[in-house]
């Protein structure tokens, strides 16, 4: 059995935070896509034979299966088939983690699976699509996935009272050791030139995969010493029925799911999509735009590090659900305020306080989930629900974002959409009851 409060056991689940979000900070967000619009665009003008001033950004196309296709269309295709490639298969791998009692496995698996997928990126080639986005697709997957693993040993390792700290710890660390790494790579980028940019994707790899050997050090293997038969994965298919018939019968838990699938739509389709927002809608000057983006992305993850421990000050005074309304609340205001921004220099201001509410909002929801578990030994099955509301989400917020920009040509449209999202998210908090009630069926 894991010792609850276990400084040592807790400090080590921490540090896979700081080893995993490197991947969410230099692949997702800011070295990796900017690399990969300049092979697409390289590889389009050697097959033209056009010269840069000669094209629009929306006339590059890639040969993918033999069809031209848009590079960011391809790219937001991957990235959706991955997600709901995890939404399936998180749920059965988790009950048969629970069954088995082997969540530190699958958890490891993840791990290397997607740290090595990122070190696969060093080959990426923009004449061979076909197989360069297979490296993307993975490592997406491995990094999705693993979260589901690691989220369920926070009710196992902290107690109640200490969860929305320690969850605000591990989010902290992420933010930390992102910002570490992505500055070692604007050295490399920077100091030695762009040819070195494939090699941050080796950092990556290394760095994910050496700093989580801490945590695997500390984390037990089947700490409720659970004895599967062999058919442990029909056994844990079962395992996860009987998971999702518990959850069914909740109150409190399934309407707080309920409003975290809409308000995290909204976040993670900000995360995702902030990016290509400033860089249509806000008025740079000549070639400082890509300075400008890296310096907005370093803002938004040292402040979403202080909002993280802000918000669990003030959610230890008012209660989680008062603070996440609070927070959905300027989430919302940002959202209408992005539709009027022209400026750097406002586009700045929007990213210090999309980063304030950032971190605090994504620490306080993963903590708050977990408070409101059922006493259970069932946690990676529990978790797998909250992740598959965080993808089919995902999902289903960057495709309105693309629709509505597409629908009225402008993606300035598209930040006002996303509002909509936390108006209902915030509608279902103020649903959610202060005590659990079980529904007896």
């Amino acid at each position: 059995m894991i010792q609850k409060g276990d400084k040592k056991i807790i400090k080590g689940w921490v540090m896979y935070d700081w080893a995993n979000s490197v991947y969410s900070l230099v692949i997702s967000t800011a070295i990796f896509p900017i690399f990969y619009e300049a092979q697409t665009t390289a590889t389009y003008l050697e097959k033209t034979g056009l010269k840069e001033n000669e094209i629009e950004p929306n006339d590059v196309t890639i040969d993918f299966f033999g069809y031209n296709v848009s590079p960011s269309v391809l790219y937001s295709l991957v990235i959706s088939v991955s997600f709901l490639l995890v939404s399936f298969i998180s749920p059965i791998l988790s009950g048969i983690a629970d069954y088995t009692g082997n969540k530190k496995r699958f958890l490891q698996f993840f791990c290397y699976f997607g740290s090595l997928s990122c070190m696969s990126l060093f080959f990426f080639d923009a004449n061979y699509m076909e197989y360069s986005m297979i490296s993307v697709l993975c490592a997406s997957i491995g990094f999705w996935c693993s979260l589901v693993f690691y989220n369920a040993f926070l009710p196992e390792i902290a107690p109640l009272e200490d969860q929305d700290d320690i969850s605000a710890r591990g989010f902290i660390m992420g933010y930390i050791g992102s910002i570490i790494l992505l500055l070692i790579c604007l050295g490399l980028i920077m100091g030695y030139g762009p040819h070195l940019t494939k090699y941050c994707f080796i950092l990556v790899g290394l760095w994910w995969i050496g700093f989580a050997q801490i945590t695997y050090r500390v984390l037990p293997y089947n700490p409720f010493r659970k004895k599967p038969e062999a058919d442990y994965i029909w056994k844990g298919y079962r395992e996860l029925k009987i998971v999702y018939k518990e959850f069914m019968q909740t109150t409190r838990l399934k309407k707080y799911l309920y409003a975290f699938f809409f308000f995290n739509s909204g976040v993670q389709t900000v995360m995702l999509l902030a990016t290509i927002f400033a860089s249509k809608a806000i008025e740079w000057p000549e070639d400082e735009g890509t300075t400008g983006l890296i310096i907005a992305i370093l803002l938004i993850q040292i402040l979403a590090a202080i909002g993280a421990k802000l918000m669990s000050n003030i959610s230890i005074k008012i209660g989680n659900i008062s603070t996440l309304k609070i927070s959905v609340f300027i989430w919302i205001f940002l959202c209408f305020g992005a539709y009027f921004i022209t400026t750097p220099t406002e586009f700045y201001i929007l990213a210090s306080f999309v980063g304030l509410v950032m971190g605090g909002i994504q620490s306080i929801a993963r903590s708050t989930y977990s408070k409101y578990l059922p006493e259970t030994t069932d946690h990676a099955s529990y978790f797998s629900f909250y992740d598959v509301s965080e993808k089919v989400g995902i999902v289903l917020g960057t495709a309105f974002f693309a629709f509505t920009e597409w629908r009225f040509d402008d993606i300035r449209y598209s930040v006002i959409s996303v509002a909509l999202f936390f108006i209902i998210g915030l509608f279902y908090l103020f649903k959610v009851p202060k005590e659990e009630k079980i529904i007896n069926s």
